[in-house]
């Protein structure tokens, strides 16, 4: 019987580690990202576009506010008092007498009540309430255009985090590669060292760029690590997901075309250009604002009010309703500094505009030089890389003929290495800089016009 249990004991244990060890694999699965996903995992999980939409929000109360002042104000009030007995003395038309015994009583009242209910109905307030609601409509519409384009900016940023991924990631591989390669020349080596066919110091200039290149390896499985978790928290996934890149949407490499387009698209679809004409709009009435000081407020007002003293007087139904003129004659001396504190913010404003329009031609011909310069790249890199992978070809021929030093070859190894990974890196830097010369014109949106902001 033993036997039996020690056996059901055993598959037990077979089945639980089968188990744990299917769930550690499906732990450590890594996940398939697309860049499309990346943007709208992104764009839902940025902490900038929450505070923007809590920016909005706020905005938005603040025009509504400004709508509010439209209204009438309703003030209600009311009373209880307790007295003590005052001396009333009710005084009438007829004579005295003249003996002072006539006088009669006083009545005792111990306490009063009153209510009073007031209503102020703005007529004419100088323009203060129809420019305060234009500026608080200009910088809602402000915030709004200020939300779409921190969109795009979590857009690009996303784009580079990808980029930085894919890279990194191509880094491991190729460098993972180039190191078994290297082992393999050390075992070569070896067997031609051991049988006379190789100096011990070639041999161990092989081992030591092996020792290089394994440190390297690590420093780039550290890089693809800490891309790794940077893009995790960017997209509000667990920062131990590991994730797998998709580099096909780091291909579309489009024509360029010229500056003077790109620039046309900026003046119409740069969403801060458009949040600053929106500022100086606002600016503008607040000048009204500052202005309508000077002249008067006209409201209508009406009330009621309701008195009760116990044993002395009641009084009911007391309506009043009549129009009301108020003002100032301070503001003749007041007024003029909030004027022209006005006009100067709208001055700055207007400085920021000109300040914005040569930035943003500034960043679209940089970013447009740049993409060029990308391209450009990608070309000669893969020359290079044809180039070196020939150079290598015939140096290792040529050292297997003893035509060349392992210093030559070596080197020859580091050359080709580093310019399949230039040539890698230089398909992902096309794209980042395609990405940022379409944030720079005000178009990166519309590329990805079906990936909803989920706030």
């Amino acid at each position: 019987m033993k036997p039996n249990v020690f056996n059901k004991v055993g598959v037990w244990l077979l089945l639980c580690f089968a188990l744990f060890s299917v769930q550690q694999a499906s732990a450590q699965t890594a996940r398939k990202l697309t860049l499309d996903e990346a943007i709208q995992l992104g764009l839902q999980n940025s902490k900038q576009l929450k505070l923007n939409q809590a920016q909005i929000d706020e905005a938005t109360a603040s025009l509504r506010e400004a709508k509010d002042d439209r209204l009438p104000d309703l003030k209600l009030s009311g009373s209880y008092l307790r007295l003590n007995n005052p001396n009333i003395t009710l005084r009438t038309g007829g004579s005295s007498d003249s003996s002072g015994s006539g006088s009669s009583s006083s009545p005792k009242v111990s306490s009063a009540m009153y209510g009073m209910a007031s209503l102020a109905l703005p007529l004419y307030t100088g323009g203060k309430i129809k420019y305060g609601i234009e500026s608080a409509k200009y910088l809602a519409e402000a915030a709004k255009l200020d939300a779409e384009s921190n969109r795009d900016a979590v857009i690009q940023n996303t784009v580079n985090a990808y980029s930085n991924l894919y890279k990194s990631t191509r880094s491991v591989e190729l460098v993972q590669q180039n190191l078994d390669q290297s082992r393999q020349r050390d075992r070569d080596f070896s067997n031609m060292e051991k049988n006379g066919l190789l100096a011990r110091n070639d041999l161990l200039k092989s081992e030591l760029q092996t020792s290089n290149v394994e440190l390297t390896l690590l420093d780039a499985q550290r890089n693809r690590k800490m891309a790794n978790v940077n893009m995790d928290l960017m997209l509000g996934l667990p920062e131990d997901t590991q994730l797998e890149v998709d580099s096909t949407g780091l291909d579309s490499l489009p024509d360029a075309k010229s500056v003077v387009e790109w620039e046309q698209a900026a003046a119409q679809n740069r969403k801060d250009v458009a949040a600053l004409a929106a500022r100086a709009k606002a600016a503008n009435s607040a000048i009204g604002i500052a202005k309508a000081d000077y002249l008067p407020t006209v409201a209508l007002s009406g009330g009621y009010v309701a008195i009760n003293i116990p044993h002395l007087a009641e009084v009911t139904n007391a309506l009043n309703i009549g129009v009301g003129v108020s003002y100032n004659v301070a503001t003749f001396w007041k007024t003029g500094a909030k004027v022209d504190k006005a006009k100067a913010q709208a001055r700055q404003v207007e400085a920021n505009q000109q300040a914005l329009d040569d930035q943003m031609r500034l960043q679209i011909n940089q970013a447009y030089e740049d993409y060029l310069l990308a391209r450009k790249q990608i070309d000669v890199y893969n020359v290079a890389v044809e180039q070196a992978n020939e150079n290598y070809k015939i140096t290792k021929n040529k050292h297997d003929n003893n035509l060349v030093t392992t210093t030559d070859l070596l080197d020859a190894n580091v050359a080709q290495l580093q310019a399949v990974l230039n040539f890698a890196f230089s398909k992902a830097d096309a794209a980042v800089a395609y990405k940022k010369l379409l944030q720079a014109s005000g178009t990166l949106h519309t590329q990805y016009s079906n990936v909803n902001n989920n706030q």
